[in-house]
């Protein structure tokens, strides 16, 4: 966990730094509040990280000489070969265009939206693939 705390670390000062040249250069308030916060959210999450990382034991991926078969082999099953992100993509994104143009549409992408998450969540049930 100690990588993933550097990491959010470095980011928050990018941001912080970013905020202040942004802030220095465009004198505009809001943009620079908003990356100051935003770098502000990358340290609350690092802080955490970093101070969780002292609670828990060290991890294969902390240590810089640890080989690949030290981590857990089992991460979980991730289906290569699915094509359901993408309707269920095509139905946030008309929903997104419903709430800015037409009601109807965002019923319609409510819709597709259900239909291809019970496809997405359903899919190994059926089929080739079914279990």
């Amino acid at each position: 966990m100690k990588q993933e705390g550097k990491i959010f670390l470095w980011g928050a000062g990018f941001y912080l730094l970013i905020a202040v040249i942004y802030g220095v250069w465009s004198l505009d308030a809001a943009g620079f509040i908003l990356l100051a916060f935003t770098g502000l959210l990358a340290m609350i999450i690092a802080f955490f990280v970093l101070h969780a990382s002292r609670r828990v034991y060290p991890r294969p991926e902390d240590e810089p000489n640890a080989s690949q078969d030290e981590a857990d082999p089992d991460y979980g099953f991730y289906s290569p070969h699915s094509w359901w992100p993408l309707p269920v993509a095509a139905s946030c994104a008309i929903i997104i265009l419903g709430i800015a143009f037409a009601a109807w549409l965002v019923v319609a992408g409510v819709a597709f939206l259900f239909l291809s998450l019970v496809g997405f969540v359903f899919e190994y049930y059926r089929g080739d693939h079914a279990h």
